[in-house]
């Protein structure tokens, strides 16, 4: 089976310089929790999903409408073809940790986007054991959890490297000395 056999086709992509809000628009206006990212033209530069949006807006305080999409994206797009085989996709989602994978032309424009629970969806369908195998193992290495100071919430200003740091003991006071009594016993 090919990834375009499976892929959604009606793709919104949003522009590398556009808000958040446009991007949290399309993502309501087409009922999905992703959208490719494409530079001037058209080219695939990005990805933001709606886990993205929800972190810039809760570290930077700031209106989704004055944070471009460019500074919360991620630029390290894994991607495949539309004559991919399924098997080569999923891979690729199990290496990289990811639930969705946007299918590129040769140009590398966005025409479609594989998701994991297209997969699982083919894979109820065909009730092929191999197949939840390996959906189970993508399960799992997607939902590792990550170090807990690598998930802490950055500062206010958004300054990661700050959360990042391990908290500081608090100081202890020295124990204070008591004065000899005047009444010895």
């Amino acid at each position: 089976m090919k990834v375009a056999d499976l892929m959604t086709r009606d793709v919104r992509a949003c522009g590398i310089q556009d808000s958040l809000n446009a991007a949290a628009r399309i993502m309501w206006d087409h009922d999905c929790g992703c959208a490719p990212v494409v530079d001037a033209h058209g080219k695939l530069a990005g990805f933001v999903t709606d886990r993205d949006i929800c972190m810039a807006a809760y570290t930077q305080g700031t209106p989704l409408e004055a944070i471009p999409v460019e500074r919360v994206m991620s630029p390290k797009v894994i991607s495949c073809a539309r004559g991919d085989d399924l098997d080569t996709a999923h891979r690729l989602m199990r290496t990289h940790e990811i639930h969705r994978i946007p299918v590129v032309d040769p140009r590398g424009r966005p025409i479609g986007i594989l998701s994991l629970s297209d997969i699982v969806n083919y894979w109820d369908r065909d009730h092929s054991a191999e197949q939840a195998v390996e959906i189970a193992a993508t399960l799992s290495s997607i939902r590792h959890r990550r170090e807990r100071a690598a998930a802490a919430s950055a500062s206010a200003n958004g300054d990661l490297d700050a959360a990042r740091e391990k908290p500081k003991a608090p100081k202890r006071r020295p124990a204070r000395a008591t004065k000899p009594s005047a009444n010895p016993r």
